[in-house]
């Protein structure tokens, strides 16, 4: 029978030295789940994506897949940004001394543990109700950045409290209103975001089909616009357009049914303050369909985003960079941090993957900013070759969002954990000892 001891006794015949016995946070997340298998203990978070997926899957409804797993289009998108990783294959070099590993990396003046981040990831509290304060949680408990959601459905400020010093970021879509871009800004610095990530991508709402064919849009019924909702600004903006409305004599002629008293139901839960008030109250309906019409800017250009130095003095990220003349001119304008990133595939039926967008933006970038990779990383080695060919860092999404479906808090931070495990794993037996070694000569392309 194989015991828990047995567990640590040294594979070789040989005395293990104190090099060996480093574990790094590969070794030490294997060590963890099979000595709970001595035990009879499997993990609740498969470390598989493919399993993962599939009982995530099982565990939500059928708006809450709509909306996390579905893309654009047919799908091709998020389809191309698999095989892109398909195309690349890890080169391992041997017999190189790999007992000691460092895979932390730093980010805007802050040393990470591993170079990942959680992507912001809207209306997760279709997923699960504690949602975007389970996920700050997680992140907090590995130490690595959470980019909070501009979609959330816990207000920053809360998200924030609950990390406690831990890094946290904060993603931005620029709206219609530009009042509404500064109080947005002036939180997140007031909650100590390290950075500010302009999602660029989302002007317009990509065609979901997944979505569209349940008639089913999270925002509409009061989900994912906790930020808003608690936002000073955009309620002064929603007073406002009540009491044009009411000067200009425009009534409510919205048709009763038993779906628009449902979304009522749920848009008055949602809203701060008593059920009961808001349920009387035309000012939840009203927050609804003012994020709906200003969210986003579909006019937003570059002369916007010079405005930026003037509005915060934190590190600027531009989230949604597909083509090296884009990097150029951030570069131009002096962005801190670009992302190279199609939106998980949600936006663009038919896009370039962001793997194959990457290593000519990290030729143009060439250490000038920070360079992050988003959309598609499902394992370790993702991981490895997105630093490979030329990213800081690496952002997950939909992976920790199936775990956050599976177990809540901690189902999140195992999936995150079981990939920087693999990850720590895949650069040992590459032959690498710390993330800045991976280069593009650590693959190969045939």
């Amino acid at each position: 029978m194989v015991t828990a001891n047995a567990m640590n006794a040294s594979p070789t015949n040989e005395p293990a030295t104190d090099k060996d016995q480093e574990p790094g946070p590969g070794r030490a997340r294997q060590n963890a789940i099979y000595r709970a298998g001595v035990l009879g203990r499997t993990p609740i978070v498969p470390t598989d994506f493919a399993t993962l997926e599939r009982r995530a899957r099982r565990r939500m409804s059928a708006k809450a897949w709509a909306y996390t797993a579905g893309g654009a289009g047919d799908g091709s998108t998020m389809r191309a940004n698999r095989e892109a990783f398909e195309r690349w294959k890890i080169v391992p070099r041997v017999l190189r001394d790999v007992s000691r590993r460092d895979i932390s990396v730093e980010l805007f003046g802050r040393r990470i543990p591993a170079p990942v981040l959680l992507a912001p990831l809207g209306a997760s509290d279709l997923v699960h109700p504690e949602a975007d304060r389970a996920i700050a949680r997680a992140a907090a408990d590995l130490g690595v950045p959470y980019i909070l959601s501009n979609q959330a459905g816990v207000p920053m400020e809360e998200c924030a409290a609950a990390m406690g010093s831990a890094p946290r970021w904060f993603q931005l879509y620029w709206s219609k209103d530009d009042r509404l871009v500064d109080s947005l800004l002036e939180r997140a610095k007031n909650i100590g975001a390290e950075a500010v990530v302009v999602t660029l991508d989302t002007q317009l709402l990509g065609w979901r089909p997944l979505d569209l064919n349940l008639g089913s849009l999270p925002f509409s019924q009061g989900q994912g616009i906790a930020q808003y909702t608690a936002d000073h600004t955009f309620l002064q903006i929603v007073r406002e357009r009540l009491a044009a409305a009411r000067a200009a004599g425009i009534k409510d002629t919205a048709d009763v049914t038993l779906g628009s008293i449902r979304t009522l139901v749920n848009i008055s839960r949602r809203f701060p303050g008593r059920f009961l008030d808001n349920l009387r109250s035309p000012v939840p309906r009203a927050a609804v369909e003012t994020f709906l019409d200003i969210y986003s800017r579909p006019s937003l250009t570059w002369q916007d985003l010079i405005t930026l130095r003037n509005r915060t003095d934190l590190p600027v990220v531009l989230k949604g960079v597909l083509h090296p003349d884009d990097a150029r001119r951030a570069l131009d304008i002096g962005v801190d941090g670009i992302m190279v990133s199609n939106h998980g595939g949600r936006q663009v039926g038919g896009s370039i993957a962001s793997l194959d967008a990457l290593a000519d933006i990290a030729g143009v970038v060439g250490g000038k900013a920070t360079l992050l990779f988003d959309s598609g990383i499902r394992t370790g080695a993702d991981i490895f070759k997105a630093l490979a060919l030329g990213a800081d860092a690496v952002t997950v999404g939909r992976p920790y969002l199936y775990g956050l479906a599976l177990n809540g808090a901690q189902g999140a931070r195992d999936t995150v954990a079981n990939l920087i495990a693999e990850f720590d794993l895949t650069l040992g037996l590459a032959g690498h000892v710390s993330a800045r070694e991976i280069t593009v000569e650590s693959l190969s392309s045939r």
